[in-house]
């Protein structure tokens, strides 16, 4: 957490000994290292809420994410039947990206036999 080295760490507890003196060192790093194993616990318990709490919806925005890709870059294979589909009912077309819909326009003049 603070990246401190051997000699660092020397030089702090010699500053140490000269401003507290040896009777207060030992009770000022007790409290020290209590104080610090505080702050890591409270700071992995908000690390475990917080990635605890995305982790859903970030799953979910990777899975669709993953399907878009595989429906646009055409390596999506067939459709599969769900199990609870009833099988009576006839299939829906294949999705097709980019196809425009009919123009009804066009649709009620050719059936009506008007565009002649």
């Amino acid at each position: 957490m603070f990246n401190l080295s051997g000699g660092e760490i020397v030089v702090l507890l010699l500053i140490g000994l000269v401003v507290l003196g040896p009777e207060k060192l030992p009770d000022a790093m007790r409290k020290f290292g209590r104080v610090y194993n505080e702050v890591r616990r409270v700071a992995g318990g908000i690390q475990r809420d917080v990635t605890s709490t995305f982790a859903e919806p970030v799953n979910e925005l990777r899975k669709t994410a993953d399907e878009a890709k595989r429906i646009f870059t055409g390596s999506d294979p067939a459709p599969t039947p769900t199990p609870q589909a009833n099988i009576n009912e006839p299939d829906d077309p294949p999705f097709v990206p980019y196809e425009a819909p009919p123009d009804p326009d066009v649709t009620k003049a050719a059936d009506d036999g008007s565009a002649q």
